[in-house]
C-alpha cells in the first residue's frame, strides 16, 4: 500500500541527529549502489563539478535503492528549470551552489516548492510522483520534506548571512571551504586565520538560527571535531577522490618495494 512521501534524513535532522554522507562525482550507478549499501545516511550526486546529466541522475538514485542512503543532489547553478528537473527525478533534497544574498536564497527555496509557497511546475507523471501511480501521496508532502541546503562559499555570502538565514524554507547551510578560501584571495587554503575566522562565524550564525550546519571533512578526525561543533551533516569521502587516494598508495608502494618493476 502506497504512504505519504517521507524524508527519513529531513527526520533525523529535525531530531537533532548527526549524519553522514559522501559525494557521488563519478557519474556511476555502481559506485552508488556500493556506497549506499555502506551505511550513509544520504548521497549527494554532484550535478556542478562532474559529468552528470539527468539520466545519469536517475540511474544513480535507483542503484541507491539498493541500500539505505537518502538520494540529494548538488545543482550545478541556482536555476530554478534545473532544480524542478531534478527534484522530479527524484531527489529528497538540493544543495544550491553560490548563493550570495537573500534573494538569491529565496529563489532556491522557491524552485523547491510547489505553488503557493514556491514556483515548482506540478506534475504527477515524473519519477518523484511514481510514474502517475503514487502523484498524491508525493505532491501535497513535497513542500514540507524536500530538504533545501545553499552554499556559502563567498565573502559575500558570509557578509550577508544574516539575511540568507532568515529566509523562511531554508534548512541549512553547507560551507564550501575551498571556494570561500578562494574567493577571500587564499586559493585553496581554508586553513588561512582570515577563513577559519569566517567559517567560525558562519558556524556561530548558522547554529544561533537553528538551521541545519553541513559541509566536508578530509579525514576523521576532523569529522568529530565539527560535529562536536554542532554540525549535523558531513561530507565524509568522494568517490572520485577515495578511488584516487587509494589507487596512489597501493601503486606508490609497489614502487618502493619494487622500484625496477
Amino acid at each position: 500500500m502506497s504512504q505519504p512521501f517521507v524524508n527519513p534524513l529531513k527526520q533525523k535532522l529535525r531530531q537533532g541527529k548527526k549524519t553522514a554522507g559522501a559525494w557521488l562525482q563519478l557519474g556511476s550507478p555502481m559506485t552508488a549502489e556500493i556506497m549506499s549499501r555502506a551505511g550513509f545516511d544520504w548521497l549527494i550526486v554532484d550535478m556542478e563539478h562532474a559529468p552528470v546529466d539527468f539520466m545519469t541522475l536517475v540511474s544513480q538514485m535507483q542503484a541507491m535503492a539498493s541500500g539505505g542512503a537518502v538520494p540529494l543532489a548538488r545543482a550545478p547553478w541556482n536555476d530554478f528549470v534545473t532544480i524542478k528537473r531534478i527534484l522530479d527525478a527524484g531527489a529528497y533534497g538540493v544543495l544550491v551552489p553560490y548563493v550570495n544574498t537573500r534573494q538569491e536564497a529565496e529563489a532556491a527555496v522557491k524552485a523547491c516548492k510547489y505553488p503557493p509557497q514556491g514556483i515548482r511546475g506540478t506534475a504527477g507523471s515524473p519519477r518523484a510522483a511514481g510514474y502517475g501511480q503514487n502523484a498524491m501521496n508525493y505532491l501535497p508532502h513535497a513542500n514540507e520534506q524536500i530538504l533545501i541546503l545553499t552554499a556559502v562559499e563567498t565573502a559575500e555570502a558570509v557578509n550577508n548571512l544574516d539575511d540568507i538565514l532568515a529566509v523562511p524554507g531554508l534548512d541549512g547551510i553547507f560551507i564550501g571551504p575551498m571556494d570561500l578560501s578562494t574567493s577571500m584571495g587564499h586559493m585553496g587554503n581554508p586553513g588561512h586565520p582570515d577563513v577559519q575566522a569566517a567559517i567560525e562565524t558562519i558556524e556561530r550564525k548558522t547554529l544561533a538560527a537553528g538551521k541545519i550546519l553541513a559541509t566536508i571533512a578530509g579525514n576523521w578526525e576532523q569529522a568529530a571535531v565539527r560535529y562536536a561543533k554542532g554540525y549535523q551533516m558531513i561530507m565524509l569521502m568522494a568517490d572520485g577522490v577515495a578511488l584516487g587516494k587509494m589507487a596512489g598508495e597501493l601503486a606508490g608502494k609497489f614502487r618502493e618495494v619494487f622500484p625496477g618493476g
